[in-house]
């Protein structure tokens, strides 16, 4: 009688133990449905759940699509403002992606009038590499921005200038003797 007991003792905790596992894999499968949902509704702003980052991410993502510039530039700020998450470098990276596809909407060959845009575009896409240093397809759009804009080589201007101060210098050290042994 008492191994019986005992036998049922262990079977309660046992089922109890793997009781705890199993409800919190329920909670999870809960918000992740939550997060399906208004991901899936976040093309409607009335319906974009404000409490969820991806619904948020996916909203943005919406107005950008949709070709409405300044409510997605707004979105994406506010996004990569607040989330340290995965969803930040994403937000930052997407806000190059606006910037850029702004400035080229007239053509690669007018991009030189849209200069700003193209700057805020590489500044977004060095935000989303400082933030993760990883990301292949912000580097290779930094890239891409920068043939479009190519940055002023300070450092090379800056040694040449060194090297014309060098050419004018009087050198003071003593001739080395040229005799023969």
């Amino acid at each position: 009688m008492r191994r019986r007991r005992i036998v049922h003792l262990v079977f309660a905790l046992a089922c109890l133990g793997l009781a705890v596992p199993v409800a919190l894999e329920a909670w999870r499968l809960a918000q992740a449905q939550r997060i399906n949902r208004a991901i899936a509704e976040a093309a409607e702003p009335t319906a974009a759940d404000g409490d969820l980052p991806e619904a948020r991410f996916a909203h943005a993502l919406a107005l950008a699509r949709g070709g409405r510039y300044d409510p997605a530039l707004a979105a994406y700020k506010a996004l990569a403002q607040r989330e340290r998450g995965p969803l930040g470098p994403a937000a930052l990276y997407n806000l190059g992606n606006l910037h850029l596809r702004e400035a080229l909407k007239e053509g690669p060959a007018r991009a030189t009038e849209s200069l700003p845009l193209v700057e805020l575009a590489k500044q977004a896409y060095r935000d989303a590499l400082r933030a993760d240093p990883a990301d292949w397809d912000a580097r290779y759009n930094l890239e891409r921005a920068l043939g479009l804009a190519p940055e002023a080589d300070e450092s090379a201007s800056a040694d040449q200038d060194l090297d014309v101060q060098r050419e004018r210098a009087i050198t003071t050290a003593p001739l080395m003797r040229s005799d023969l042994p």
